[in-house]
């Protein structure tokens, strides 16, 4: 399938991409523990906890992260070499086309994809659950133990609605859940408060319900009520950073199930979903412009198509977070907003290749 000039190529291509994430993620990390060390010291961080708990799976995730860059560098960076060197003259000289040059780079950028979906589909997400909680009991704690006002679809037919609900008690608040067929109320059932157990099971405390039927009305109350709602204290406590310990398909039945109830706010969901396979995407798309701008060979060497690469690198990152912020700001959904920038890089990358030497 492949011949020795593609196998050179791929672990050129392979060999460079490691071996920058391998430097970047050192500076990283030395950064990080820089920032951090005061935190660490001040909550008495077992040093077991932060190498295994915490930069144990900050590695993977950065690296995950910030995939593109190191994708580019590694493109720029050994094309640019070989531009250097005449090699890539001799092999369009020797006949071969740019597209079959870019046979083993596409085989390359399709290793790097598949790695980086299965990575932050399968991987990553669990490593995320001990990074975050270590984040948020020795650094700053960003979890959410309190909301209020809280309503939300139980069922096609059936509302509930909180007036508040703690965490740390797993006790809510004046609560209330209503049935309907169609826009006629068939039932409601309030409560004084209401105490989460197992999962959809439920205590309510000095309930009333009431049944209605056409003009009749049947009420019934009691202290105490042991009941099934099919909703979970994760339904509407939402921490920053849950939607990052969800793998894949958890992370689309939670959007879907939220999306039925009517839930709001799901956004960061919607964008860490789309974002994935996005991010993915991008190997082919940085990969050909990559080799479309590093392929030629230039007056000022490898340093000018490395410092374009890293200016373009960037770019592709920073525009990634600005059309982000459109869909948690309600200008486009979620898929657009995320894929805009891969379509206008894909524009970018088709144009440069046209120009490319051949």
């Amino acid at each position: 399938m492949f011949k020795r000039i593609d196998i050179y190529i791929i672990k050129k291509f392979l060999g460079t991409y490691v071996f920058s994430i391998g430097l970047i993620v050192v500076l990283a990390v030395v950064f990080d523990l820089n920032e951090k060390i005061d935190k660490l010291i001040e909550n008495e961080a077992p040093a077991k906890a932060i190498i295994f708990d915490y930069y144990l799976n900050f590695i993977p995730y950065f690296s995950n992260l910030f995939s593109p860059l190191f994708t580019f560098i590694a493109v720029i960076f050994f094309t640019s070499k070989l531009a250097d060197n005449s090699e890539v003259i001799a092999m369009l000289s020797s006949g071969m086309s740019l597209n079959r040059l870019m046979r083993p780079y596409m085989f390359s950028a399709l290793v790097i994809a598949v790695a980086n979906l299965l990575l932050s589909s399968f991987i990553i997400p669990p490593a995320n659950v001990k990074r975050i909680k270590f984040q948020n009991t020795y650094i700053k704690n960003k979890g959410v133990d309190f909301a209020h006002n809280i309503q939300l679809k139980v069922d096609s037919n059936v509302i509930a609605h909180f007036d508040s609900y703690d965490k740390p008690t797993k006790t809510g608040s004046s609560f209330s859940l209503e049935r309907f067929d169609g826009k006629t109320l068939k039932s409601r059932l309030t409560a004084t408060s209401i105490k989460y157990d197992t999962l959809h099971h439920w205590v309510v405390k000095d309930y009333l319900i009431r049944n209605l039927a056409g003009k009749q009305e049947q009420i019934k109350r009691g202290s105490s009520l042991d009941t099934t709602i099919a909703i979970e204290p994760t339904d509407f406590l939402i921490s920053l950073g849950d939607q990052e310990k969800m793998n894949t398909p958890s992370l689309h039945k939670y959007i879907s199930k939220q999306v039925k109830r009517g839930f709001a706010n799901i956004k960061a969901f919607e964008i860490e979903y789309h974002r994935r396979f996005a991010m993915a995407f991008a190997s082919f798309i940085l990969t050909t412009i990559g080799i479309s701008i590093s392929s030629r060979k230039v007056k000022g060497g490898m340093g000018v198509n490395i410092g374009i690469g890293l200016g373009l690198s960037f770019a592709y990152i920073l525009f990634m977070t600005i059309s982000s912020s459109f869909a948690v700001s309600g200008l486009t959904s979620a898929a657009v907003a995320v894929w805009i920038p891969n379509v206008i890089f894909s524009g970018l990358a088709l144009y440069l290749y046209s120009k490319a030497p051949r």
